[in-house]
């Protein structure tokens, strides 16, 4: 269907709906579309839709009919959660907009089609966000195919290894891990999206699961999927592992002349075919034929990041040839690319209902030992992340019942349901923050707040924490216990022993998440003593143990799985402690009448460096990582190359460049001395270093198999 073409003069004016991690990723492709305005964002969290409004230069909305009736939006992407995008779509389009529906852009085929039918109906263009076929390489394999370079394909192999660290460390309350069924729609899109573009419709013929993972509360989920599907005479073959894999994203077809590989996370094609040449020159040649297409894609991909800062990564351009062919669309009036067309999308949903039909009835969840309803006492806010989960439980074993803040309604807790409330409240409320509070006598306030300025910092993490402590203040709780971080201290000088007495030092220099913590602490300190607050603060070092991630990024910078940049050496020892001796610690301090007013750095017994640790996982795991030092000098230099580009070339505002001390901070160069939580708490953190070494890595199921 041919659409009307917009007027040539003027800008198509874009929005987005929602404003999520996802949405960062639109919208940069939005800014980088010739003739393409990024003009609003609409959000039902005001905080989320403010955040993002700030840092484009927006205009926030909290409700969609609001944004629509005010007519600033010729067509918006739909990035909210996979549920909410068919009734969405439809408002939108009913609405006069064209949309752009991130994936998965339904939950079935049948929504898919009845989106298409709508937006034919409504003359307006609905495009499917299958984002990676928008990348420069799939387009060169395209052409390659077509011209018969490849020959006629036999088979294909379409790869999806990459780690789903939610899986074994949380949150777990992330709607992808809801069900299995959910895993297949939210990561399938891409796989079947390359199926149908390149072959056409899809028969599925099995699927196969495997390297199950116990969700807590809940039953296992698959972190290996294996689907077996043909299109015509092409076999298909699509394969999922969500373990701690070296990424492996990539579309491989056989055909009768060439075998092609495309590496569509790092937008890499290489084709290998023989030659003519004799039995002697034909190997030589054959590698030095593929060493070439290999300088070439690495001088390119190179090339394309140093000088774009990294605005160029194969990811960023796979979004932005899909908002390329969208916007082209629009203008121009022409059918949209069938890579992203809605009989396309139609198709891709189809194939996935298809493999959704072949699994295996899902196991009946756990159930409480009772159907009491939970009277709660505790309150814990960030219960559903890793410390939070391992306190929750340590409550309810001490008999006590807990309220968890949670936007959802299940969690990791479905087994002791009878035992803990999951309670939706939003934390800028003061009026359902009071209700939250309702009935507690400890609160815990273990959240944070991920920001990239320091003014959001101000209002999403210090403020709303200072409104949850009126909110406790003002129930009478007999202790708030707050966590803040022992990345607030400068742990740059390996001369300075850090106690609790150790000044946090000036803090304008560091980056926003230390400094928040920082100023989080002291406001919170001035209410205890202006208002008395019951105040109590944990500093928890490096949490490893169950539930932990592999690449935790308190040890160094990583590179898949398997790689990683560790601050400084590595051959220092730094501050480890395991999840469990910190949630009794947190127990502790809502015991101890002496623990009042007070801060305690929950770090354990000096016993590992760095290299320590990954040398444990390799001695016990069977898994060698590779692990090179980082000269934090030379990072702390390039960083500030990169703050002052983006600052004064790209003009972006509200960026922080943190000092070399913060930089050299990262390795924790300093020692900690753990005696204070110990004589006031009675705390004994795990001192047995083959016990710790048991817990940190043997049972924290870092690899997920």
């Amino acid at each position: 269907m041919t659409m009307s073409a917009l007027d040539p003069n003027r800008p198509i004016r874009a929005a987005l709906l929602g404003a999520g991690y996802i949405a960062d990723w639109h919208a940069g492709a939005i800014k980088a579309t010739p003739g393409v305005e990024l003009v609003a964002v609409c959000d039902r969290s005001a905080a989320a839709a403010d955040a993002l409004a700030q840092a484009y230069g927006l205009t926030a909305y909290t409700d969609l009919d609001a944004m629509l009736a005010a007519g600033v939006a010729d067509a918006i992407h739909i990035v909210t959660p996979p549920q909410t995008h068919r009734a969405l779509a439809e408002t939108c389009l009913r609405g006069g907009a064209h949309v752009l529906v991130e994936k998965p852009v339904a939950l079935s085929g049948s929504e898919t089609a009845e989106i298409t039918a709508i937006a034919k109906e409504t003359g307006r263009t609905f495009a499917a966000g299958h984002n990676f076929m928008g990348t420069p390489g799939y387009q060169r394999l395209k052409t390659r195919l077509e011209a018969g370079d490849i020959g006629r394909i036999a088979a294909a192999e379409i790869n999806w290894h990459f780690p789903l660290a939610p899986l074994r460390s949380g949150p777990f309350g992330l709607w992808l891990l809801a069900e299995t069924r959910n895993l297949l729609l939210e990561l399938g899109p891409h796989l079947f999206a390359f199926a149908v573009d390149l072959f056409g419709e899809i028969d599925v013929h099995h699927v196969a699961l495997s390297k199950p993972v116990a969700i807590p509360g809940d039953t296992a989920r698959p972190q290996g999927i294996r689907i077996f599907a043909s299109a015509g005479d092409v076999s298909i073959t699509i394969n999922l592992s969500l373990v701690e894999t070296m990424d492996d994203r990539s579309v491989t077809l056989h055909g009768s002349t060439a075998t092609a590989r495309y590496d569509y996370a790092h937008d890499v094609l290489v084709v290998d075919a023989e030659n003519a040449a004799d039995i002697v020159a034909n190997p030589f040649l054959r590698q030095m034929g593929l060493a070439g297409q290999h300088l070439r894609e690495g001088m390119v991909n190179g090339a394309r990041q140093l000088v774009s800062l990294n605005r160029k990564s194969p990811y960023g351009l796979s979004f932005a040839g899909l908002a390329g062919a969208f916007y082209s669309s629009i203008r121009s009036g022409r059918p949209l690319d069938a890579r992203f067309h809605g009989d396309s999308a139609t198709k891709v949903m189809s194939a996935i209902d298809a493999a959704i039909g072949l699994l295996p009835n899902p196991d009946k969840k756990p159930k409480p030992a009772s159907r009491k309803k939970p009277k709660p006492t505790v309150l814990i806010i960030g219960g559903t992340g890793f410390i939070g989960r391992a306190l929750t439980r340590a409550w309810v074993a001490k008999g006590r019942d807990v309220r968890v803040l949670s936007r959802g309604h299940s969690g990791p807790f479905d087994d002791i349901s009878d035992h803990v409330e999951l309670f939706g409240a939003s934390l800028t409320d003061p009026g359902q923050l009071a209700a939250a509070f309702d009935g507690i006598e400890i609160a815990y306030h273990l959240g944070k707040s991920m920001d990239a300025t320091w003014e959001a910092a101000l209002k999403n993490d210090v403020e709303v924490t200072e409104s949850i402590a009126r909110a406790a203040n003002a129930a009478g709780v007999s202790r708030f216990i707050y966590t803040g971080t022992i990345a607030s201290y400068d742990m740059s000088d390996p001369a300075t022993t850090i106690t609790e007495e150790t000044d946090f030092g000036e803090m304008e220099a560091r980056n926003i998440y230390a400094r928040s913590k920082a100023e989080c602490e002291a406001r919170l300190m001035e209410m205890h003593r202006k208002h008395d607050l019951p105040l109590v603060v944990a500093r928890p070092g490096i949490v490893v143990g169950h539930g932990g991630p592999l690449q935790h990024w308190g040890i160094g910078r990583w590179h898949g799985a398997g790689a990683v940049r560790i601050w400084g050496n590595g051959k220092h020892v730094i501050p480890f402690v395991l999840n469990e001796d910190v949630a009794d610690a947190l127990i502790l301090m809502a015991e101890s009448d002496a623990a009042l007013g007070q801060s305690f750095n929950l770090v354990g017994e000096p016993m590992l460096s760095a290299r320590d640790y990954f040398d444990a996982i390799s001695a016990r795991l069977g898994a060698r990582i590779k692990v090179k030092p980082s000269h934090l000098a030379v990072l702390y230099g390039s960083a500030s190359v990169k703050y002052w580009l983006k600052k004064h070339v790209f003009r972006h505002g509200g960026l922080s460049n943190p000092s070399l001390a913060d930089w050299q901070s990262r390795a924790h160069y300093s020692p900690f001395d753990n005696t204070h939580p110990k004589q006031i708490l009675g705390w004994q953190p795990e001192a047995r270093r083959d016990e710790f070494l048991t817990k940190a890595i043997d049972e924290a199921n870092l690899l997920g198999f």
